[in-house]
């Protein structure tokens, strides 16, 4: 067990393992330990930047890159920057976007070719979106990809009214790579006002979509938007997951996601074409199904309102950011979800420098428990839940790991738990005492495989044997 000290809340990072070297993340500093003892070998920091908004003021960070003799990890005020990775020693830093117009950083970058791709957090204080790549070896911007076009620009006319300007769809998690179809995939998050869609009629591109990039030139080669109009703030950032699996009998190239608005969607991830729309909870009420052409069906009365609207799921959502899993021998996919409900209600606050931008106010709708969340395994040919195992806590929790030994793990207020990837069976569990707000990862170091996780403030592995 590693602990970070300083860490000013429950760490987010997952670990990443490299030449039997862990490299584990706080906000603005990174840790290289030897991925057998614990050993630290090199640590770098900087300060924490004073006056931020958003979820970067709170004192996230979410994990590294690495790429050569490089580590590239985002700073709190929306900086990339690149570490010796050897010594820790700074190599180059750039300036992503102004922290004062209320941008951040806060996710793992990702390494594509000789590129190191990143995006910015401040999804609910009205920024406006973008993703960025930079030459691995100089920080050099590669490309931008803006997530809220500009005005007069293709997409703009999605956003009728004076919203476009602040519109957020940002772009604060980790996307992923096919490198054989050298596609680049990235969740964008919800738009602002986050209640309030007034000033902001139409489809609201791109947010609240999964978008597929060319990486080297950063062009788009097809979007899907899960929520049009999203007026709930059920951002689309949790990481898709890429699936080579036969589906109705034919061999496919899927992109799965369990989305925050309570629908499982798997995708063509070569087209975008949706091929299949479930509800994994029960209390969805905004919407009755996913049509043929892929949109919702909206149903009327579950908009915000003035006067406060009982919608579901809540605005934590069905469920949220942490890390999902999938067995190629179970065929199955692992989430975790909550049934809840939220009383959404609008108002006409306008965007301030230094300050977040609703647009109005939730509440836990009454009859609407908070007490837990479950682990849902769904058939990926169905959309149906084969089983489902209550684990406790919030819906922001560990995220989830299976191994090709039939093993599913994540952390819960019992503790670190694995159970049967096939039936959901608890089979073994360690007492952490810690809270949970990172996904476990597995690796393996002169034949031994590991597991770890990051629990509290500290980072614990467990060796498989």
């Amino acid at each position: 067990m590693f602990t970070i000290e300083k860490a000013p809340r429950a760490l987010q990072t997952t670990p990443l393992v490299v030449d039997g070297v862990m490299y584990v993340t706080s906000v603005n500093e990174a840790f290289a330990l030897d991925a057998r003892s614990g050993r630290q070998i090199w640590h770098y920091s900087r300060p924490r930047t004073q006056g931020l908004a958003g979820d970067a003021a709170t004192g996230i960070n979410r994990g590294a890159a690495v790429l050569g003799d490089r580590v590239f990890i985002v700073t709190d005020n929306a900086h990339l920057i690149a570490l010796h990775r050897d010594t820790g020693a700074l190599a180059w830093d750039v300036e992503m976007a102004d922290a004062r117009q209320n941008y951040g950083a806060t996710g793992a970058p990702l390494v594509v070719g000789d590129l190191v791709v990143a995006g910015v957090s401040g999804g609910d204080e009205g920024i406006r979106g973008f993703l960025d790549a930079y030459r691995a070896a100089t920080g050099e911007r590669a490309w931008r990809f803006w997530t809220v076009p500009a005005r007069g620009d293709p997409g703009s006319e999605t956003w009728v009214g004076r919203a476009i300007e602040h519109g957020c769809a940002a772009t604060w998690l980790t996307g992923t790579y096919d490198p054989d179809a050298r596609v680049l995939y990235w969740p964008t998050g919800n738009p602002c006002p986050d209640y309030n869609g007034d000033e902001r009629q139409g489809d609201n591109l791109y947010s609240s979509s999964v978008i597929a990039l060319d990486p080297d030139t950063g062009k788009l080669r097809w979007h899907y938007q899960f929520t049009p109009h999203d007026l709930h703030d059920w951002d689309a950032n949790q990481t898709p997951m890429l699936v080579d699996a036969r589906l109705r009998g034919e061999p496919r190239k899927l992109l799965v996601q369990a989305n925050r608005d309570g629908f499982f969607y798997v995708l063509d991830r070569l087209t975008g074409k949706v091929l299949l729309a479930e509800p994994f909870v029960a209390n969805v009420t905004w919407a009755s199904g996913i049509g043929g052409d892929g949109r919702p069906l909206v149903k009327s009365g579950s908009e915000p309102t003035r006067e406060g609207q009982r919608t579901c799921p809540a605005v934590a959502g069905a469920t949220n950011w942490p890390s999902t899993a999938f067995s190629p021998a179970t065929r199955l996919f692992y989430v975790f979800a909550e049934e809840s409900c939220a009383i959404y209600t609008k108002n006409d606050q306008q965007w301030e420098a230094g300050k977040s931008f609703y647009g109005g106010v939730t509440r836990r709708a009454p009859g609407s428990s908070a007490a837990g969340k479950v682990l849902e395994a769904i058939d990926i040919e169905t959309g149906k839940v084969k089983w489902d195992v209550r684990v406790g806590g919030g819906i922001i929790g560990s995220g989830v790991l299976a191994t090709a030994g039939g093993l599913v793990f994540y952390g819960a207020d019992e503790g670190f738990i694995a159970v049967d990837a096939a039936s959901g069976t608890r089979l073994w569990q360690f007492d952490t005492n810690q809270s949970w707000r990172a996904g476990p990862m597995t690796y393996a170091v002169e034949g031994t495989q590991y597991v770890a996780v990051a629990g509290g403030s500290n980072i614990i592995a467990f060796s498989l044997r």
